[in-house]
């Protein structure tokens, strides 16, 4: 069942966008950016926080539930999410289905809030543990829908979404399950969290129009600003009625570490995870890539050449979204794959303002979507038109 095609059928988003496909595309057509100066505990940045119309809708499905008050955001913002995508692909409760949502971090919030009851009194509340722990994510989104199959959770860094992506094609080519509910959560916004980014010298300090200047291969600085958000996509084979768009081929790939948080310069295992999940298909067929291009220098860089190497010098329109809603890690994947799949449907390609290279497609058939993270792991997406 190797061949067996894969369909997306529902998306359910929240970010710095608002929530929804249908709310975040009229935000992705206006050139401006949704970040906003933050105060942390006395240090100012930019961030990607949800704005309060979501935040309304998020409040609700926090007080749906008497368990859900003790939950950290980031468990709240995958509900939230997935009850969306699961109502776009029309699922009831009449078919188990699986569940993988993953994160980078996980539940931050909670996990530092416990940690300075604890440097403060020596105590945690009883409940510190399983509220922390990572599958907590998955375990929740599948006990909020009723899932009834698999639940998964996982972290393989800024990529774990489209890990789980993997892992659900995987699932249902298997025949282990016949719908899988895939996706990514993260809820990083805290001063802890940006002064480790901040430590690693990536963090943006840019004053201009754009606080994060991802795919600017001439910036200065690394610009790299954090989002919170959450996605999730329906999988199901073959090609429903609900189709929004089809898995075409799928890739991954890893290369040698020279550092924790190295990359190669031609980042060699997004040239490898692209060149897998294009498969047969010929490069020239491909008419976008939305790039993982997180912000930094380096990254970004190392990105734009794996491209050429694979595309060489007539590549497809580039474009991304962390300079919009920020770096949202675990999650960005599927905020990626939400925007190529938008610009398939609606026919309509979101390019990045402040670039000079301002190619658009004619047409927009094929949609290739990356993300690599911390450990040089990279994911690679092929989507197509129903």
């Amino acid at each position: 069942m190797k061949d067996l095609e894969i369909s997306i059928t529902g998306i359910g988003s929240v970010s710095a966008l608002g929530h929804g496909s249908d709310l975040g595309w009229p935000a992705y057509r206006d050139p401006g950016h949704c970040l906003e100066q933050t105060d942390f505990g006395g240090q100012t940045a930019w961030c990607g926080r949800v704005p309060e119309t979501s935040g309304t809708e998020l409040d609700r499905v926090a007080n749906s539930h008497p368990a859900y008050e003790g939950l950290d955001r980031s468990v709240l913002l995958a509900i939230f999410a997935s009850r969306l995508a699961v109502q776009r692909a029309g699922w009831g409760n009449s078919e188990a289905f699986g569940v993988n949502i993953g994160s980078s971090r996980g539940a931050t919030g909670l996990f530092e809030k416990y940690l300075e009851t604890y440097t403060q009194t020596g105590r945690v509340p009883a409940l510190a543990s399983p509220a922390t722990t990572l599958g907590n994510i998955a375990s929740w989104v599948a006990q909020d829908l009723r899932a009834g199959g698999p639940e998964l959770s996982h972290s393989i860094t800024c990529s774990t979404a489209l890990h789980a992506i993997l892992n659900g094609v995987a699932w249902l080519r298997s025949g282990m399950s016949g719908r899988f509910l895939c996706g990514g959560s993260e809820a990083p916004l805290t001063g802890f969290t940006l002064a480790q980014m901040r430590a690693l010298k990536i963090y943006s300090r840019e004053n201009g129009a754009y606080p994060c200047r991802a795919l600017d291969p001439e910036k200065p600085n690394s610009s790299m600003v954090l989002g919170e958000g959450a996605g999730s996509v329906c999988l199901e084979t073959g090609r429903p009625d609900t189709t929004l768009a089809v898995i075409r081929g799928v890739g991954y790939a890893t290369e040698p570490l020279e550092h924790p948080v190295s990359l190669s310069a031609d980042a060699v295992c997004l040239q490898d995870s692209m060149r897998r999940a294009l498969g047969t298909t010929d490069p020239g067929e491909v008419d976008a890539v939305v790039l993982h291009a997180p912000g930094t220098r380096k990254g970004d860089l190392s990105e734009l050449q794996a491209v050429q190497a694979v595309f060489g010098g007539k590549p497809p329109a580039l474009t991304s979204n962390k300079w919009k809603i920020g770096h949202t890690f675990g999650a960005s994947g599927i905020l990626s794959l939400e925007l190529a799949v938008g610009m398939l449907n609606r026919q309509e390609f979101i390019g990045v303002p402040y670039l000079t290279d301002s190619r658009k497609p004619v047409e927009l058939r094929n949609v290739l979507v990356n993300a690599v993270g911390f450990g040089a792991n990279a994911v690679s997406l092929l989507i197509s038109r129903p």
